[in-house]
């Protein structure tokens, strides 16, 4: 049995409210196994268990661990060449990116998040090419990376069976361009060969091999309305209920999005996906940021989850969210990363400052702005309950697991911090990823003082360097080409798409964002 008591200056348990944390000055847990048996001042815990190993040294801040709720890739599409762009046009540069070995791909952006305090990601993976083997293979490696660093994962395959490229389908899209255009196109559709039925398959396949595992759990996810059929929807509805899996499924990002649905069944897409049964308890939206107030209602009353993606809305200028609303209602909320954060990296500790900031509206009124305690609920239970981890996770209380972060204090507060500031307060407006000094995830430590405690990130970023550092490929110089030629003809299609009489300016206006 592994058993070790982690002491710190400030001990931050959870929240409370809106406006208050939990915590205790000089507190320390003691964790067996992973799990934490009691929650204490030190000098009590180690009273009682003076042979016990004590982690910390009485002089940092202890957190909770962090998730981010909604991550998809490894290295940045800025840095593999895909600049950001309106969302509908990044998915055509996106074409650009390189064969990528995904087991170092991930690590790279593990080791980012691990640095900012995360102990939990939510991995979405996105349509990957290939056959049922080759895209078994490919999530595989993606989970061994994870397993591999330590982290708990919640991984879930993307469903996507229709429209994979615009808001039309592949075959009119192909029949729509210029003739040197078409071939190519084929062949980049071609290159995805997984039915409807295998990737549900994949799903169950995925769930027996990783059952029993702590730090590793599969769930769905409904790639976006307008990239599943109604047969997938209900597939997708009907593997959710025979499992009780929970769900996160993009929704709304974009106006445009929000036209789809219109288009497609004349009203919102939430409710559409509702006549599948698949608005309730286990679902968890991405993005939302096109929803309407009805809609917002609806998730309310089914106690769904929005998990809000701040600095991907700003850089693909999908809109702004609108959060006061949200947790005006009640309505459970987290926060993902995404594909990279407003410095193109993965610091968790920026995006609860993005989001902090983002939504401070006009006025006077405390309760219609984010609070530091909001945003750390958000990072921590909030994102938690996307997960099938639920409420093992995301809070320091006896009985859940021992993920938890040790911040330098001396780090936030030197030169000078007034002591009348809120512990919790300095933290989240001030703390940098330099300031963390250990991070344990499931009892384990798994980075300490700038060091990954099972993988050499040194050697992992030079492997992933030498094999990016390799000649284009054929196929890779065939979607660049292909992606500058389909770059006007995609502008084209989404030039009239929206009628301005029809839809609200893109540009909420609210003072409840």
């Amino acid at each position: 049995m592994t058993t070790s008591i982690i002491r710190s200056r400030s001990l931050i348990t959870g929240v409370a409210h809106r406006f208050a944390c939990h915590g205790m000055d000089d507190g320390a847990v003691l964790q067996e196994d992973g799990v934490i048996v009691a929650v204490d001042r030190f000098d009590a815990l180690q009273a009682r268990h003076p042979t016990v190993a004590v982690v910390g040294t009485g002089t940092e801040v202890m957190l909770p661990g962090f998730v981010n709720a909604h991550h998809h890739v490894g290295l940045t599409p800025v840095q593999l060449g895909s600049p950001d762009m309106p969302l509908e046009l990044w998915f055509i540069t996106r074409m650009v990116i390189r064969n990528l070995d995904l087991y170092l791909d991930t690590l790279y952006s593990a080791f980012e998040m691990v640095g900012s305090g995360v102990t939990t990601v939510q991995h979405i993976q996105s349509l990957l090419p290939g056959t049922l083997p080759e895209v078994d293979a490919k999530c595989s490696e993606v989970i061994r990376a994870y397993e591999d660093i330590g982290m708990r994962l919640s991984y879930c395959y993307s469903v996507r069976d229709q429209n994979r490229l615009v808001y039309r389908a592949d075959d009119e899209l192909v029949a729509s361009l210029p003739a040197p255009l078409r071939d190519p196109m084929k062949r980049y559709f071609d290159r995805f060969r997984t039915s409807l039925d295998e990737v549900m398959g994949l799903f169950e396949t995925l769930l027996a091999r990783h059952a029993g595992k702590r730090r590793v759990r599969i769930q769905l996810a409904p790639a976006n309305l307008h990239w599943c059929s109604d047969r997938a929807l209900a597939a997708l509805a009907d593997m959710g209920a025979k499992h009780a899996a929970p769900l996160h499924m993009h929704l709304v990002e974009t106006a445009y999005q929000k036209e789809y649905a219109r288009r497609r069944s004349g009203g919102t897409a939430l409710e559409h996906i509702d006549r599948f049964g698949l608005v309730n308890e286990r679902l968890t939206i991405g993005h939302g940021v096109w929803l309407s107030e009805s809609d917002l209602d609806r998730v309310a009353a089914a106690g769904a989850c929005i998990c809000h993606n701040c600095s991907s809305n700003f850089r693909l200028r999908s809109g702004v969210a609108a959060l006061n609303a949200f947790e005006a209602r009640g309505i459970r909320t987290a926060i993902g990363i995404d594909e990279a954060g407003i410095n193109d990296d993965r610091d968790m500790l920026q995006e609860l400052r993005m989001v902090l900031r983002t939504h401070r509206v006009p006025g006077m009124d405390e309760t219609e702005v984010p609070t530091v305690p909001q945003v750390l609920r958000m990072a921590t239970t909030g994102g938690a309950a996307t997960t099938p981890y639920g409420a093992t996770i995301g809070a320091l209380e006896v009985g859940k697991a021992a993920d938890l972060v040790l911040y330098d204090w001396n780090a936030v507060a030197y030169p000078y911090l007034d002591a009348e500031t809120p512990v919790i307060d300095a933290l989240v407006q001030r703390a940098k990823p330099a300031a963390i000094r250990t991070v344990m995830c499931d009892g384990e430590i798994i980075y300490t003082d700038g060091r990954f405690t099972r993988v050499d990130r040194d050697a992992a970023l030079k492997a992933l360097h030498d094999d990016l550092a390799k000649a284009l490929a054929d196929d890779e110089v065939e979607r660049r080409v292909l992606s500058k030629a389909l770059l006007p003809h995609v502008r084209r299609f989404y030039a009239d798409y929206i009628d301005p009489a029809r839809h609200e300016p893109f540009y909420r206006t609210s003072s409840r964002i």
